[in-house]
């Protein structure tokens, strides 16, 4: 006997659910199907491609100097357990809802579409900034090595930042179009690409391990943890949430400072939710987006703590710099021509990151697109590539302007805070889901449900409780706005709307 299909929560409520069985017979509409071309591999690839970035060559020495020590290997190991409890709930999700949109699609099938909408609008901003940020950063490692080389950009095309009334930066503006045209050419092409800058990103980091571990002196790991000490807090809306609530004065160095060093050390990990927007083009989604997912962290987390475990033993926490901690560390063994090949690994490996945060991007306003609380428009695949092309050139040029006339490193944060929310989300999505929908065929199953979807809750919101309230500020308003085109736009124009009747018309299963 088969199990009836539930039908959607009402017409006009703001809490209606779309089914997994619906959200799945919309992936196969001709003109709104994306191709299933990506394999366990791939996805993996993506992971390691989009969470290795600059965070593995700056953050080691920010935590270190200022927060850990050489207990900031703890730090990553922290940071990465936070965003395993995630990954598991992901891995549920994503091979149990194999549709584009990451969090906005498992919220709409869990909790409802108002907060599949809020979700979704916070992941479009997570992405685009974190598209804009690591192109800007990544046009700074390129100019710095063609500086290097002899050949010097003029101010007014280097960015805001340059001398001069006038900034444009023109490496960043291009290298987001670069991608955009190549994500629009298929998905395939732009896996290929991926393994190719991955292969050579993983390789150098590899380098620096291997290079680095014959100039470790054990003395400079004494002492491991060390002594505790309480540090001035920010003033005003710079300071931490947290300290603005209840008073709490942060703490450097101790045990206290190596989880104040993995709310610092977590931006080295934004991205890996991003293979979970990649569902609906997945060969055998059931079983390689949980691969995909929890290897391509695995494998990050793993080179984290090995880098900082030889940076640490390198050169003394004290006497690490912060802005080239790797690099410096080399040149003060006598060693500078690893520091190039640190700034031309950094340079390489930012170009993944940027191509598969805007990939991201695209699927989950795709995804929102196709379930009409944006305009359908957006949701038309090309005939001959079938990838979202309309939305990804709205986007890709969008954010090439944002990154060529904006400097954007202070908004950085709320990429931070976004992904967080997104954690949080999720997690909860697992508990609803288990318990409206327990008759799903699940392929992964999160362990210790409700245990450890709440503790993914409990640990993403003491990390978002670390950002300053200046972020939390900033993104209360774009939480607001969102609300305001919900309102005016979405909730009239889902197709959610009626949706009830339309599932009540179709054959009774039995």
């Amino acid at each position: 006997m088969s199990v009836k299909e539930p039908t959607e929560g009402g017409s006009g409520g703001v809490f209606r659910t779309k089914s997994i069985e619906q959200s799945i017979r919309d992936t196969e509409e001709p003109e709104h199907a994306l191709n299933r071309s990506l394999s366990a591999l791939d996805l993996t690839v993506f992971g390691v491609g989009v969470i290795i970035g600059t965070g593995i060559f700056v953050l080691t020495g920010v935590a270190a100097k200022e927060h850990a020590g050489p207990a900031t290997s703890l730090s990553f190991v922290a940071a990465g357990i936070v965003c395993a409890l995630a990954a598991l709930c992901y891995a549920e999700f994503a091979s149990t809802v194999p549709v584009a949109g990451s969090a906005y699609t498992f919220s709409y099938a869990s909790i409802g579409e108002l907060p599949a909408w809020i979700i979704g609008w916070d992941l479009v901003l997570e992405f685009a900034l974190g598209t804009a940020v690591v192109a800007v950063g990544w046009s700074g490692y390129v100019r710095s090595l063609l500086d290097n080389a002899g050949w010097h950009l003029p101010n007014v095309l280097s960015g805001p930042d340059a001398p001069g009334p006038f900034g444009f930066d023109l490496l960043a503006f291009l290298l987001v179009l670069l991608l955009t045209g190549i994500l629009i050419l298929g998905m395939k092409l732009s896996a290929r690409l991926t393994a190719v800058v991955v292969a050579i990103k993983v390789t150098v980091v590899l380098i620096v391990i291997i290079a680095g571990a014959f100039f470790i002196k054990a003395a400079n790991w004494r002492p491991f943890i060390p002594e505790s000490e309480t540090r001035e807090g920010g003033s005003g809306l710079d300071a931490p949430l947290v300290q603005l609530m209840f008073g709490y004065e942060p703490t450097s160095f101790g045990v206290p400072g190596i989880f104040t060093a993995a709310a610092v050390v977590f931006f080295a990990f934004i991205g890996f939710d991003v293979v979970a927007t990649a569902a609906e083009e997945t060969r055998n989604p059931q079983r390689d987006m949980p691969i995909g997912i929890l290897g391509s962290l695995l494998i990050c987390t793993t080179l984290y703590v090995a880098v900082t475990v030889v940076v640490t033993g390198m050169q003394h926490y004290t006497r690490l710099t912060i802005d080239a901690p790797l690099a410096d560390a080399f040149k003060s063994t006598g060693h500078p021509w690893y520091a190039g090949l640190i700034s031309f690994g950094a340079a390489v490996g930012l170009i993944t990151v940027c191509m598969i945060l805007l990939l991201g991007q695209t699927r989950v306003f795709f995804a929102m697109s196709r379930d009409g609380l944006l305009p359908r428009f957006f949701s038309k695949v090309h005939p001959r590539y079938a990838t979202p092309y309309r939305s990804t050139i709205l986007l890709g040029c969008v954010i090439a302007v944002v990154a060529g006339f904006t400097s954007i490193s202070e908004l950085a944060e709320l990429v931070n805070i976004g992904t967080l929310f997104a954690f949080v989300v999720v997690a909860i999505g697992v508990i609803v889901l288990r318990r409206t929908r327990p008759d799903l065929d699940r392929a992964f199953r999160t362990p210790w449900v409700p245990v450890l979807p709440i503790a993914s809750v409990a640990a993403s919101l003491w990390l978002m409780l670390n950002l300053p309230g200046e972020t939390w500020a900033r993104f209360a308003v774009w939480m607001l706005v969102g609300f305001i085109v919900y309102f005016a736009y979405g909730r009239g124009h889902s197709r959610m709307v009626g949706a009830a009747d339309r599932v009540d018309d179709l054959p009774k299963a039995g």
